[in-house]
């Protein structure tokens, strides 16, 4: 089991960029999938990214089709991040956003994730 936590919210204008962190406590961290959520106001938890852990036979990274082309995801097992870039922020992307890790693999689905952080709130102003 991983403890997450989120950092790296803020409040920023239309066009900027923000980069999310979410720092992970436990073993065998590689092995997890990592993902990111967010959950805007009167709106469901949905998908953004996920990138995968060790267990597959290649990392690669899912966008949802809203952020794909202005986020990125990226992984440091070693210090045990894994980080969100968000350029071209627009203010639908405002919400709070959530760090998700699974032992093994993880898809788009929110409920293939056993593990969550608390979330950071991004609000990005017209």
């Amino acid at each position: 089991q991983l403890r997450l936590v989120e950092s790296g919210g803020g409040l920023v204008q239309a066009g900027d960029s923000l980069t999310l962190s979410c720092t992970a406590s436990g073993r065998a961290f590689s092995m997890y999938a990592m993902g990111w959520f967010r959950r805007a106001p009167g709106v469901e938890r949905e998908f953004v990214g996920r990138i995968t852990g060790a267990a597959g036979d290649s990392q690669y990274e899912e966008y949802a089709n809203s952020v794909k082309g202005r986020f990125s995801i990226f992984r440091n097992n070693a210090q045990q991040t894994v980080t969100l870039q968000m350029n071209s922020l627009k203010p639908e992307d405002t919400g709070i956003y959530f760090c998700a890790g699974n032992y093994g693999y993880a898809g788009s689905e929110a409920g293939s994730y056993s593990d969550w952080g608390q979330g950071t709130q991004v609000t990005v102003s017209s």
